[in-house]
């Protein structure tokens, strides 16, 4: 059960999923109420056949169940992943994380994973991944969209809006595509190129550090 704690597994989805590897309720659901469970299961309709305890299959069911907790429920499961993260305590602020919290909510599989999905807020310079840094940087427009970016965000309204709205500008005036034009901003704000949505992100990180 540490382990799993560790891991970031969920305790209902570590109970439960053991189940389908000899029995299943009736339906197409594997994730019913534990209420049914326990009303339904009898012990002469286990399958006797070998079962194969896939640890892949773990995570989905894990992310599944992660993806039905209320929003106050996933902060309180991630709150031990938080406290153990590798940031200055003083740099972490709950009310922020709050708000990060819907954007990272159902990109996860497992809590672990959460605070490196937003370590980026919390340190004082974003981790870099170098190997992402070296191929995002290559694009020939990398630079003008990063000095693109800084000019426009010191004066434009602060919200997702307007901060997608300074890059749909530079974009449409290279004629490319948001797909490529974002990821060296990406890259430059949270150190990688995936994680929660960008501009919402960068909303809650504020002018000063993005800039």
């Amino acid at each position: 059960p540490e382990q799993a704690r560790i891991a970031g597994i969920c305790p209902a989805a570590m109970v439960t999923y053991p189940l389908p590897l000899g029995w299943a309720p009736a339906g197409d659901h594997e994730i019913v109420p534990w209420r049914r469970i326990v009303d339904e299961f009898r012990l002469e309709d286990v399958n006797h056949s070998p079962a194969f305890f896939d640890a892949k299959k773990l995570l989905a069911f894990n992310g599944d169940y992660i993806r039905m907790m209320a929003e106050h429920e996933f902060i309180a499961g991630c709150a031990p992943h938080l406290a153990a993260a590798p940031w200055p305590a003083d740099r972490f602020d709950e009310g922020v994380f709050a708000r990060l919290a819907p954007l990272v909510h159902t990109r996860v599989q497992t809590l672990a994973e959460v605070p490196t999905m937003v370590d980026f807020v919390f340190l004082a310079d974003a981790p870099i991944d170098e190997a992402a840094w070296s191929k995002t940087m290559a694009a020939e427009f990398a630079r003008d969209v990063l000095a693109h970016m800084a000019d426009g965000l010191a004066g434009c309204a602060w919200n997702h809006e307007s901060i997608k709205g300074v890059l749909d500008a530079f974009t449409e005036s290279r004629g490319l595509k948001l797909g490529k034009t974002q990821a060296p901003v990406r890259v430059a704000i949270t150190g990688r190129t995936v994680g929660p949505p960008l501009f919402e992100s960068m909303e809650i990180l504020g002018r000063d550090e993005c800039v």
